[in-house]
């Protein structure tokens, strides 16, 4: 029987998300959705509106004998600037924060221990916003919002904000990307 976890992340738009995590080996489903407010069941609008208290984030499941938490953190932080408040890049609302909601008090403590290393090294010039805290609720964005990127590599956006970081994560993660033939990395 295989293993089994859930890692739940936002760092701001969850399509740029998706799309990273959905390459590596034992990631096994990523979903879009939004989590860390109030509003039950919200819609897309409802978060943009920003007044829902939640954060786009993308929902992991994932194999722990072929992935480990503390790697998918590592790429999390890789991905976006866990440094600035409610905003990345363009996007800008509490609805882009970066936020790591967990399943366990050890995913708790392996997201503290990350952002105390990530600290200790200076990986940033500015201290790290991110907010950690357990996940009470996980709520699936609409359907057009889950795969986008494996739909539309082609859009301007898609080419302009995933295609580099996709670039830069086969760069740096390569011996743990699927192979080609397990899940196309589309690109322009």
């Amino acid at each position: 029987m295989l293993k089994t976890e859930i890692a739940v992340f936002g760092g701001g738009c969850f399509w740029c998300l998706e799309a990273v995590f959905q390459q590596f080996k034992g990631v096994r489903a990523v979903k879009s959705g939004f989590a860390g407010g109030q509003v039950e069941d919200p819609t897309y609008i409802q978060v943009c509106e920003g007044n829902t208290g939640h954060a786009e984030v993308v929902w992991i499941d994932f194999n722990p004998d072929t992935i480990s938490y503390e790697m998918l953190l590592e790429i999390f932080f890789e991905i976006h600037d866990p440094t600035t408040r409610d905003r990345q890049g363009a996007d800008l609302g509490p609805q882009y924060r970066s936020i790591i909601l967990t399943m366990s008090d050890r995913q708790t403590q392996q997201a503290q221990a990350m952002i105390g290393r990530l600290t200790r090294d200076q990986r940033y010039q500015s201290p790290i916003l991110t907010e950690v805290k357990p996940l009470a609720a996980f709520y699936p964005a609409e359907f057009y919002h889950q795969d986008y990127y494996l739909n539309n590599s082609r859009q301007p956006y898609c080419q302009l904000m995933i295609w580099p970081k996709l670039i830069k994560m086969k760069e740096k993660y390569s011996r743990l990307l699927r192979s080609r033939r397990q899940k196309k990395l589309a690109g322009p």
